[in-house]
């Protein structure tokens, strides 16, 4: 019977590295939104394209999966939806995107769905790669195999996009009567099984209900009662599910290779492709981690050199605003809250936006090109030496760039000890929250030199506090990975892609969601807590604001201050008896002993919101009541004086205890809730907060006691 339906939505599904994303961004383009799927925090990428057949068409990005006998949490998801046609994300149809070099690795989980009986399109990706290597495929053959339309496109290079669409009106107005007929052989002991699902469930498709009889125990569409009687029904029958998934996959590879051989027409004598050559120098035991740390350093560089004039740019941008708005504005609290709580707090944070760019553009450029899947290989058995896993190296380089996200991808970790102790210290590596503060704090310490004619040295250090943070980690896994008791087996199964030039277009796409997003739920916090901070540094208990700038304008006097910087030293003096001030100076004490004063104690109260507060909330301190509304908040904090020795109140102790205090400090409650969710547990989260914040202060006491 032919499907009249105008809307419809279409599953992207394919192993990982398999060219989804690239396929997704080409056929959606701007028209994207990324959600979460039901009940769960998995990201959610969906698309909407309209056909030249009018149809309205949601695509689905799916995460990517190598089976439908999954292992992480991500791929679960894909299982989840398959298993239930009253899913809002099961699909009328499925793109099946194969990368062509690496079929029979592909042809596993194509050949599963296949059994689903939703109308399937295989499509091979990066067809171009292949035209390189003189490899061919007879479609007809593959077709025949899979009962489902195949087509070659390339993402690269746009080639075959206009027939892959055309061929996808043709799978979604099919006869669904000529959908793939065959039911999969199933056993006398799993016909049993399926038929005792399907009493409980009601679905009719044998595969999907075999599919249920293997995951019933974690699929949530299962009501409690159901899983139960599964359970008891399939223990009493003595099914082995581990058994029967190894006995499915080896015959569906007794299955399908012999097809794919007889379908590659090769034109060229075999030889090792581009790809082998490259690996044999960059996955080198050697010179792999080598050429690692090379492009990290490459990194560190080029977020100080490249963002240095944008950055001079945005401050300068924002200082001029904040004094064309005091000019054009009348005098007032709205005016004061506008320029020096909402344009300080907004312009201490949007400067820092071409750093947080140029480090997202260069680690998806790095995924893009295929490397990140070699960095996983090749630091999997360093990584176990500390508990984790070759997959966690994803998440502590993803968490340069955020921990939230980082802490997500641990889903593809399989085992609950590493994957654990991976969540635990991703946030010890420095994202780009910290990125706003280490570049404030370290003109403080380091000066703005070249060395050997090439190197900043502001540079080396950024990249020395990254160092630490990532020695900070490891050795905080080893110590979890002796406390943590696990009989687990650990195992990697990673492919490891073709190289292939960077799509442009999926990298800044890529670049703009991350920045778009920082900038949204950075900007949001920033803004609220000016406000909020603006008052409380603005106003104080009734009779102590009085007071406090009678005393100010009386010494001022007597020290025959000039009228700029009276109004200065009333405004330092107006702060202090602010409630902002005795909120500081109630923690004082506390901090104290790293070198901290009051006005540092009230930037690290609000940067518990989320780090990058910090430089928001300096800006908002030394903002108030300043006389010059064109200096930087570097500048500010440049002229500010200990009272008690005269000199700069960021000397060199100072300064390197607060930055190694950021480094290590668990200064951002959105990754804690992340944790939380992750973990199922607010025990962890609890771990997490108590044994960073030891560090942080020990570690900033001991810089700045040694160094005083």
């Amino acid at each position: 019977m032919t499907n009249n339906k105008s809307s419809y939505k279409v599953a992207l599904i394919g192993n990982p590295n398999s060219g989804k994303s690239s396929l997704f961004n080409l056929l959606t383009g701007l028209n994207q939104k990324i959600s979460n799927y039901p009940g769960v925090t998995v990201d959610k990428k969906t698309g909407a394209i309209v056909l030249s057949s009018g149809d309205l068409v949601e695509i689905i990005d799916f995460p990517g999966i190598y089976s439908l006998y999954p292992n992480s949490s991500d791929e679960k998801i894909v299982v989840e939806t398959l298993t239930n046609p009253a899913d809002p994300n099961y699909p009328d149809a499925i793109i099946y995107v194969a990368a062509s070099r690496e079929l029979e690795k592909h042809f596993l989980l194509a050949s599963q769905i296949r059994e689903l009986k939703i109308p399937m399109l295989f499509c091979m990706t990066m067809s171009d790669l292949n035209e390189r290597e003189g490899i061919r495929y007879d479609l007809t053959k593959l077709s025949g195999y899979l009962s489902a339309p195949v087509i070659e496109v390339s993402s690269l290079k746009g080639i075959n996009i206009d027939g892959l669409k055309y061929k996808l009106i043709e799978l979604i107005r099919a006869d669904k009567d000529d959908l793939y007929k065959n039911d999969y052989p199933l056993t006398r002991l799993e016909k049993d099984i399926c038929e005792k699902v399907q009493q409980l469930h009601g679905g009719d498709n044998v595969y999907q209900n075999l599919l249920i009889a293997h995951h019933h125990s974690w699929l949530s569409h299962l009501t409690a009662a159901d899983r139960i009687q599964m359970s008891s029904y399939i223990d009493n029958l003595g099914f082995n599910s581990t058994r029967a998934q190894i006995h499915e996959t080896l015959g569906r590879y007794n299955s399908f290779t012999p097809v794919i051989e007889k379908a590659a027409i090769r034109s060229k004598k075999d030889r090792r492709s581009l790809t082998e050559k490259l690996d044999n120098i960059i996955t080198h035991r050697i010179f792999g981690p080598l050429i690692f740390f090379g492009i990290m350093f490459f990194i560190f560089q080029a977020i100080f050199a490249w963002a240095e004039a944008p950055m001079d740019w945005i401050e300068a941008g924002f200082a001029s605003l904040g004094s064309w708005v005091q000019n054009v504005l009348p005098g007032g609290w709205f005016t004061d809250l506008l320029t020096d709580g909402v344009l300080a707090g907004l312009g201490g944070i949007m400067v820092f936006i071409p750093q947080i760019t140029i480090l997202f553009l260069l680690i998806t450029a790095l995924e893009e090109v295929g490397y990140m899947s070699r960095a996983v290989f090749m630091f999997d058995s360093v990584m176990q030496r500390f508990g984790l896993n070759g997959r966690s190296i994803v998440a502590l380089i993803s968490s340069g760039a955020c921990a939230i996200p980082a802490i997500m991808s641990t889903r593809t970790i399989a085992n609950w000890k590493e994957r654990l102790i991976t969540i635990l210290v991703t946030p010890l590596i420095s994202c780009s929250a910290r990125i706003p503060v280490y570049t404030v704090l370290i003109g403080f310490v380091v000066p703005n030199q070249i060395v050997g004619k090439f190197f900043n040295l502001q540079g080396l250090a950024f990249m020395g506090l990254y160092i630490l943070s990532i020695v900070a980690a490891l050795f905080s896994a080893w110590v979890f990975k002796k406390i943590l008791r696990s009989d687990e087996r650990s195992f990697l199964m990673i492919e490891l892609p073709q190289y292939k030039q960077p799509l442009l277009k999926n990298v800044i796409f890529t670049v703009k969601e991350k920045v778009q997003t920082f900038i949204v739920e950075a900007g949001k916090v920033i803004l609220l807590i000016s406000i909020i901070l603006w008052f409380l540094a603005s106003y104080g208990p009734p009779g102590a604001m009085g007071e406090a700038v009678s005393a100010a304008q009386e010494s001022a006097t007597i020290q025959e201050l000039d009228e700029p910087k009276t109004e200065d030293f009333i405004a330092s003096a107006k702060l202090e008896a602010s409630y902002a001030g005795i909120l500081g100076k109630l923690i004082e004490p506390a901090i104290k002993p790293l070198g901290f004063d009051w006005k540092i104690g009230i930037a690290l109260i609000t940067s518990f919101a989320a780090r990058e507060v910090f430089v928001g909330t300096m800006a908002t301190i030394y903002s108030v009541g300043s006389s010059d509304d064109e200096m930087t908040v570097r500048e500010r904090m440049a002229q500010e004086r200990n009272p008690f020795t005269g000199g700069p109140r960021y000397d060199v102790p100072t300064a390197l205890s607060l930055l190694l205090f950021y480094v290590f400090a668990m200064q951002c409650m959105s990754t804690l809730a992340i944790t939380k969710r992750e973990t199922k547990s607010w025990k962890w989260p609890i771990v997490q907060l108590s044994f960073m914040s030891v560090l942080a202060y020990v570690s900033s006491l001991i810089a700045y006691q040694w160094l005083s």
